[in-house]
C-alpha cells in the first residue's frame, strides 16, 4: 500500500484526502533530523511546510521516495536538485496564499501608515498619547510596487481601492498587462523617487539580493514607508537600519527577515518598525487552500502518474517522455539562453517547431521554454506555472509547426520580442541527441552550451578574437570551446565561448571595453 508521511502541522483535511484516494497517511509533526531519517524510508510521499528540512541526507535515506509536497510556495527548505537527482518529485502550490500575502501586506501598509502597534502599546501602558501618533493617510499616495505577478497586482487592485497611485518595477511585465491593471510602469530609479510607500513582491535571485540598500534608500523620497512580505534578503536589513535612524525612512513593515527565525535583529528597537513572524500565508482560508491542493496532487501523482505545479518534473505521459527528453533539454537551454539576456519588459513569444519535433508534445515543449525564459528572475517558475505566469504578464504566446524539415530534420526557433527589440535563437538534436545551438539572431553557428558560457556581440573586424582571447589568458581564465558566426564580412558577429569557471565581473567589464565589443553576458547553463 502507498504510504504518505506528513511532517508538518497542517489542516487535518489532508489527510482525508490521501485516504480517500486510498493511500495510507501518517502524521508525526516535530521529529528530529535523525528520527525523520530513521522513518523516512518507508514512505512513498513526504508532506511538508517550511519547518522540516528536506536535506540531501534526508532524501539519500528515502530509498522508497517519490514525491515531496510543499503546502505553500517557497522550496528553500527542500534541496530540489538533490532530489531531481534520485528522481523524487518536488510539487508546491503556487498560487493558494496569494490572496492572503497581499492583504497582509496591506494591513502592514495601513498599521505602518497609522502606527498601529506603537499607539496600542502606549495605552495598555496607561498612557493616553493623542499627539504623539500623528500618522499619515494612504488616499492619494504612491504605493510603489516591486515585482508585480500573482501577488502583487493583488496588492494594486488592493491599493487602487483605498485611492492610491500605484506605480510599478517589475522588469518581465509588459504595457499591455500594466495598462490591464491601470498602473503605471516605471524604471526603478523612478519608482523610488516617487512612491510614498515601497512594498516588495519580488523572489529572492541573485538580481534583486539587496536590492534596497544604501544607494538605492539614498535615491528614496525622504519620509518613505517600506513593507516586505516577499522574502529576506531583499532588503539590507543594516543600511535599512541606518536609514531610518537618520530619519530618511519613516517606517518599515516587515514579515520576512534575511536569517529566520528572526528571534532577534536590531531592527525589533526602533518603534518605527513593525514586524510579524512570516504571516503572509497564515490564514485559515489559505492554509486549507494549500493542504488540500498539495495532498490533491500527490494522490494524483502517486496513484495515476498524472503531474502539476512540478518543479523539476515536466508534465508528459509515460508514453511521451522517451521521445520528448532529450527535446527538453534543448527547449530548456534556448528559454534560458534568451531569459538571461533579457533586460526589458517581454511582449511576445513564438516557438517554431521544424520537422521531427513537430509532430510531438510541443506544448509541454513550450511550457519548457517559457520555464527557462522566465527562470533567470522567477524563483517559483516551472513548466507547469510557467504558461500562467505569462500569461498573467500580458506575454502573447505563440507556437509554429512546419512537420517538413528545413536545413535540419529538428528544429526548435524561439523568438523573443522585448520593448527594445526582437531576439531569436534556434537549436537542434545532433545523432548523439545532445542539443546544439545553430543560429542566433539569423546569424548561424553551432555550439553545444556548458556550464559556464561566454556570449559576446561584436563586429566582424580583424584583431578582436586574438584580443579577447588575450584578455581572458591575462584573467587566467581557460577556454574550453570557441564558436563564431557572421551575418557577412565586416557585419554583425557573435561568438558563444565556453569557459572553466565562473567569469568575474571585472573580467567582463574588460571584455566589453574590447573596441568594437557591443555586448558581452557571462551565462549559465
Amino acid at each position: 500500500m502507498l504510504k504518505v508521511l506528513i511532517a508538518d502541522e497542517m489542516s487535518p483535511s489532508v489527510g482525508d484526502v490521501f485516504r480517500a484516494a486510498g493511500i495510507e497517511a501518517d502524521v508525526e509533526t516535530g521529529l528530529s533530523t535523525a528520527a525523520l531519517i530513521a522513518r523516512i524510508g518507508a514512505y512513498d510521499g513526504l508532506v511538508v511546510r517550511s519547518a522540516t528540512k528536506v536535506t540531501a541526507e534526508l532524501l539519500a535515506a528515502a530509498e522508497k521516495l517519490k514525491v515531496v509536497g510543499r503546502a505553500g510556495i517557497g522550496v528553500d527548505n527542500i534541496d530540489v536538485a538533490t532530489a531531481t537527482a534520485q528522481g523524487v518529485v518536488v510539487m508546491n502550490t503556487p498560487f493558494g496564499n496569494a490572496i492572503t500575502t497581499a492583504e497582509h501586506a496591506i494591513a502592514l501598509m495601513l498599521a505602518l501608515a497609522r502606527e498601529l502597534p506603537a499607539a496600542d502599546r502606549s495605552t495598555r501602558a496607561g498612557k493616553w498619547e493623542k499627539s504623539r501618533f500623528l500618522g499619515v493617510e494612504v488616499a492619494g499616495k504612491t504605493l510603489g510596487l516591486v515585482g508585480c505577478g500573482n501577488v502583487g497586482s493583488i496588492v494594486a487592485g488592493r491599493a487602487q481601492g483605498l485611492k492610491m497611485r500605484v506605480v510599478v518595477y517589475d522588469p518581465f511585465m509588459s504595457a499591455g498587462r500594466a495598462a490591464e491593471l491601470s498602473v503605471e510602469k516605471v524604471e526603478f530609479g523612478d519608482l523610488l523617487a516617487r512612491a510614498d510607500f515601497i512594498s516588495l513582491h519580488a523572489p529572492l535571485t541573485d538580481a534583486t539580493r539587496n536590492l534596497i540598500d544604501a544607494e538605492a534608500l539614498a535615491k528614496a523620497k525622504p519620509g518613505v514607508r517600506i513593507i516586505n512580505c516577499a522574502r529576506g534578503g531583499i532588503i539590507n536589513e543594516d543600511d535599512l537600519m541606518a536609514a531610518l535612524t537618520s530619519g530618511h525612512v519613516a517606517g518599515a513593515a516587515l514579515d520576512v527577515f534575511a536569517v529566520e527565525p528572526a528571534t532577534e535583529n536590531p531592527l525589533f528597537d526602533i518603534e518605527q518598525v513593525i514586524v510579524t513572524p512570516h504571516l503572509g500565508a497564515a490564514t485559515a482560508e489559505a492554509q486549507e487552500n494549500v493542504a488540500r491542493q498539495i495532498a490533491e496532487q500527490m494522490s494524483d501523482f502517486l496513484t495515476v502518474g498524472a503531474v502539476t505545479n512540478a518543479l523539476n518534473m515536466p508534465s508528459v505521459t509515460a508514453e511521451e517522455a522517451p521521445k520528448l527528453k532529450p527535446y527538453m533539454k534543448l527547449a530548456e537551454q534556448l528559454g534560458s539562453f534568451a531569459g538571461q539576456l533579457t533586460r526589458s519588459g517581454l511582449q511576445e513569444v513564438t516557438v517554431e517547431y521544424e520537422g521531427h519535433v513537430a509532430g510531438l508534445n510541443t506544448r509541454a515543449l513550450t511550457a519548457i521554454v517559457l520555464q527557462g525564459l522566465l527562470a533567470p528572475l522567477m524563483e517559483t517558475v516551472n513548466m507547469v506555472n510557467a504558461p500562467v505566469v505569462a500569461r498573467e504578464r500580458g506575454i502573447a504566446v505563440s507556437e509554429v509547426k512546419h512537420e517538413r524539415p528545413g536545413d535540419y530534420q529538428t528544429l526548435i526557433r524561439l523568438t523573443v520580442t522585448t520593448e527594445r527589440r526582437k531576439r531569436s535563437v534556434a537549436g537542434t538534436l545532433f545523432a548523439d541527441n545532445k542539443p546544439r545551438v545553430v543560429e542566433i539572431k539569423g546569424i548561424k553557428i553551432e555550439a553545444e552550451l556548458g556550464p559556464h558560457m561566454l556570449y559576446i556581440t561584436n563586429e566582424d573586424k580583424p584583431g578582436i578574437i586574438g584580443r579577447l582571447g588575450m584578455t581572458l589568458a591575462d584573467a587566467g581564465i581557460n577556454i574550453a570551446t570557441f564558436h563564431l558566426g557572421r551575418a557577412g564580412p565586416g557585419g554583425d558577429a557573435i561568438a558563444l565561448i565556453e569557459v572553466d569557471g565562473e567569469l568575474p565581473d571585472a573580467v567582463l567589464e574588460r571584455v566589453r571595453a574590447i573596441d568594437g565589443v557591443s555586448q558581452a553576458a557571462a551565462l549559465k547553463f
